[in-house]
């Protein structure tokens, strides 16, 4: 007598690699809105009258109620008690809603509306935050900002609810399986939304402004056309959503297997899960790298406008055209450099081949742009060839502690030459052009190590009934990390640079001529002492990992 053979949607490699896809096309567009403005700092200055920290203030509360109202938490204990499907179609449809309001902070019909007056006129103090110095506000803030902010802060519950969902989902269906592969591939899909976003935020924010006498005409500046242009995406992700919620559902009819939600969440899961060493070393690790890597995201094309010497593109070089096919470029890489990972021989070397000419391209291309938020645009692109590569030997050979070790030493290098080197090259278009490229490349790969190593390893920590509200610390945790530092940043930069500040309060510097005149040395120190500090914790997990036998340096694949 043989044993019937059932095969499900899980074990087919295209049916769960096709369900990956809609994870990671939604979490790619979520993280273009994630840091839609980042590009476009010196735009809200100059168009807004937001300085850097009305900036840092704005781009800090993504994490506010995540932390100090601790949704992250209730989004795990939902996810547990919900499961994948029911919380994914929530988090789409949160991060939609918080991204309209903010939409609307920055149009004109907001200028001089009655809810631009409450703002001006309210939440200046709010009791017990403002005394812990955590308030959300402040006295001088712009009311777009502020109105901004707390767009930003609902669309931030649905983003990190929409990151452990699909944490959660990935171990679903990938576990036993190509794990760390999968959620290797997930995040470098994910993180070319941020390459999306710095070539594509300033061209639809700029688009139909033209120069006069080497100045941009800032009354034909729209930035909220930029924010909108996130708002249409984050519609098409809670679509990605949708079509998982059917797929999702159809594997359980198959398995036979009830929705997490058949499982209660109980308190004393939370105890099992605080209880582990290894859970909040790994988690520190996590709020480390991720605090040395988003808020610098959204401070890095301004860093880049103060630190490199531009001159003024012409010709094609200055045209709307360009933008497209510099763009069309980098999905070449991407989809070249990705798919070598699943090739071999001849096949793989001509892939490598048009990954490297192609990026070479794009690289000459940012730079007769004469623009830094093209320059910045290579940040993931490294990251998409690599991850997969990574994710493949955590699966096959392990070692995801020493791996997060390398990538402490890189983030400490880059951060460092960002703040030291890359300086030295002022006035010197090419020299620093290249420093800036080459340091980009390698900060995004190692960054690349996190998804391939860290997430995977989360599973290994704790129960599998509890994983969804595992990663909700995690989350919680590190958005204490991207609630912080970008604000921090921002203070930092006005503090020292008081002669700026004071320059702009007395009208004798332009906001203009402020945004490209700051220096970037201190914050850029801060960050690479959190790249020191995750060096040590790497150093810890390790010797705790052979001491308890966590399996962190095995592989996934059994």
């Amino acid at each position: 007598m043989t044993e019937k053979v059932i095969t499900t949607l899980r074990d087919s490699t295209a049916a769960r690699w096709t369900a990956l896809v809609f994870l990671a096309f939604a979490m790619f567009c979520s993280y273009i809105f994630m840091d839609i403005l980042s590009p476009v700092k010196d735009l809200m200055q100059s168009t807004r009258g937001w300085s850097s920290t009305a900036f840092g203030t704005m781009q800090g509360s993504e994490t506010f109620l995540n932390v100090f109202i601790f949704f992250l938490i209730f989004a795990g204990i939902i996810l547990d008690k919900m499961g994948v499907r029911f919380t994914a179609v929530l988090s789409g449809a949160v991060m939609l809603v918080g991204a309209c309001i903010k939409w609307y902070a920055v149009t004109k019909n907001f200028e001089g509306s009655g809810l631009e007056t409450w703002f001006t006129n309210n939440l200046n103090y709010i009791p017990g935050f403002e005394e812990l110095g955590v308030s959300p506000f402040y006295r001088e803030m712009p009311a777009s900002a502020k109105v901004a902010s707390v767009g930003f802060m609902i669309f931030g519950c649905g983003v990190e609810m929409a990151g452990i969902t699909v944490s959660r989902g990935i171990v679903k269906w990938f576990k036993g399986r190509e794990m760390a592969l999968a959620m290797g591939s997930e995040m470098a899909l994910a993180r070319l939304g941020v390459a999306t976003c710095m070539i594509f935020s300033p061209f639809i924010a700029k688009w139909g402004a033209t120069m006069a006498d080497g100045k941009l005409d800032l009354q034909r500046v729209h930035v909220e056309n930029s924010v909108a242009f996130g708002v249409i995406l984050l519609l098409i992700a809670l679509i990605m959503f949708i079509v998982y919620f059917f797929m999702d559902k159809k594997l359980d009819a198959q398995t036979g297997e009830a929705e997490e939600k058949d499982d209660p969440f109980r308190i004393s899961d939370l105890k099992s899960i605080l209880a582990s060493s290894g859970f909040w070393l790994v988690a520190l690790l996590c709020v480390l790298y991720y605090s040395a890597i988003f808020p610098f995201q959204k401070y890095a094309v301004n860093m880049l406008q103060c630190n490199l010497t531009f001159g003024a593109a012409e010709g094609f070089w200055a045209g709307n055209t360009v933008t497209i096919i510099q763009y069309l470029i980098m999905l070449v890489v991407a989809a070249a450099a990705f798919a070598s990972n699943f090739s071999a021989g001849t096949k793989k070397i001509v892939l490598l081949a048009v990954a490297v000419v192609s990026l070479i391209t794009f690289c000459v291309m940012g730079y007769m742009r004469q623009s830094a938020e093209t320059i910045f645009a290579v940040f993931p692109l490294l990251a998409v060839g690599i991850t997969p590569i990574l994710g493949k030997y955590v699966d096959t050979k392990g070692k995801a502690a020493s791996m997060l070790m390398i990538g402490s030493l890189l983030l400490i290098a880059c951060h460092l030459t960002f703040a030291f080197i890359l300086p030295m090259f002022k006035g010197n278009e090419i020299g620093g052009v290249v420093v800036a490229y080459i340091t980009i490349l390698v900060l995004g790969a190692s960054f690349s190590l996190v998804p391939a190593s860290l997430w995977p390893s989360v599973p290994k920590l704790v129960n599998s009934k509890v994983i969804g509200s595992a990663y909700a610390l995690i989350f919680w945790i590190q958005n204490i990390g991207l609630w912080l530092f970008p604000l921090l940043i921002g203070k930092i930069l006005d503090a020292s640079n008081p002669g700026i500040v004071k320059a702009l309060a007395d009208g004798t510097m332009t906001p203009e001529v402020a945004a490209a005149s700051y220096n970037y040395t201190n914050p850029l120190v801060l960050l690479a002492g959190l790249g020191v500090a995750a060096l040590i914790l790497g150093f810890i997990l390790k010797g705790v990992d052979r001491k308890k036998g966590l399996g962190l340096e095995l592989p996934n694949i059994k």
